[in-house]
């Protein structure tokens, strides 16, 4: 695998798990990545943590960054969260976040 790729790997609704490429010099989120694989994430806002269409879980043990203000106000407004909700857009593509495990979230939001 090429230098500045990492792998994701996605749990789709049906249970189905992805393992995905994703590039860490492109300024991609995850939510991004989901959807360049054709996966059924929303992201109906564009990225901009108004709207909860990306939320996953994270399954894995990955270190992520704090939540923003932005981001917990949307999960409290959001349906099926759980303590280990985020929002897909808000997951930046980085080095740090190789072999992330994340489950999406039930459609609803």
């Amino acid at each position: 695998m090429a230098e500045n790729m990492i792998t994701v790997h996605i749990i789709d609704r049906e249970g189905v798990q992805h393992d995905l490429e994703a590039p860490t010099d492109m300024n991609m989120n995850i939510m991004e990545v989901c959807r360049s694989y054709e996966l059924p994430v929303e992201g109906r806002c564009g990225g901009m943590a108004m709207c909860a269409t990306c939320q996953c879980y994270l399954e894995s043990d990955t270190e992520l960054a704090e939540q923003s203000d932005g981001e917990l106000d949307m999960l409290d407004e959001a349906f099926f969260v759980e303590d280990n909700s985020r929002l897909g857009c808000q997951i930046p593509v980085t080095a740090e976040i190789d072999g992330i495990v994340l489950r999406l979230a039930p459609e609803g939001n």
